[in-house]
C-alpha cells in the first residue's frame, strides 16, 4: 500500500520537527496509542490498539528514524506484530518546508500487511490507513499550533449546528 499527503501545520519547521521527535506528542497523536518509549536518539517502541473493520489488534512494534535532516525532514520505519490478526511493516519519508510562519508537512507511505489483516481486503485497508492518517495530523496539528488565547478551535458544524447557527 501507498500513500502520500500533506497537511498545513501553524508553527515553525523546528517546532514541528521537535514534535515530531517528541513522544509525548506522539502518544497523544498516533490513533489508539496506549504507549511510546524512546529506547533512543533514534529508536522507539509502541503499543498501539486498532480496529480495522471486524478485527481488533493490539500491535506491539519498534519505529527506528533514520535520514535525519532537521528541521527538514527525516525517514521513518517500523514493524509491528498484532498476533493472530497479523503483522504490518513499512515506512514514511517526512519533509517539512516553511511557509511564512507556518509549516507545510509532506509525507509519502509505503506499507504492507499480513495474516488475518491482509484478508480483509485492499479497500478496507487502504480506506483505515487513510482515515488513521488524518485522524493523526488533525491531532498534530492540534497539539503542535493550538488555536491563539480567547479563541475558540473551529468545529465541523453537523445539520443541527447548521441550522441553530
Amino acid at each position: 500500500m501507498d500513500m502520500s499527503g500533506s497537511q498545513r501545520i501553524e508553527a515553525s519547521r523546528e517546532t514541528v520537527y521537535a514534535a515530531l521527535n517528541d513522544v509525548e506528542v506522539l502518544k497523544q497523536c498516533i490513533p489508539g496509542c496506549e504507549s511510546v518509549e524512546k529506547t533512543s536518539d533514534t529508536e522507539m517502541t509502541a503499543k498501539v490498539t486498532l480496529k480495522i473493520g471486524p478485527v481488533k489488534a493490539s500491535f506491539t512494534g519498534k519505529v527506528t528514524l533514520s535520514d535525519l535532516d532537521p528541521p527538514n525532514g527525516y525517514t521513518i520505519s517500523g514493524e509491528g506484530s498484532g498476533g493472530a490478526a497479523g503483522f504490518a511493516k513499512g515506512g514514511a519519508k517526512v519533509s517539512l518546508e516553511a511557509d511564512g510562519t507556518a509549516t507545510i508537512l509532506t509525507y509519502t507511505v509505503d506499507a504492507q500487511i499480513g495474516g488475518k489483516l491482509a484478508q480483509l481486503g485492499g479497500r478496507l485497508i487502504d480506506a483505515t490507513a487513510k482515515k488513521l492518517a488524518g485522524d493523526f495530523f488533525e491531532k498534530f496539528s492540534a497539539v503542535v499550533a493550538p488555536p491563539p488565547e480567547g479563541e475558540e478551535p473551529q468545529k465541523k458544524k453537523g445539520l443541527l449546528g447548521k441550522l441553530i447557527g
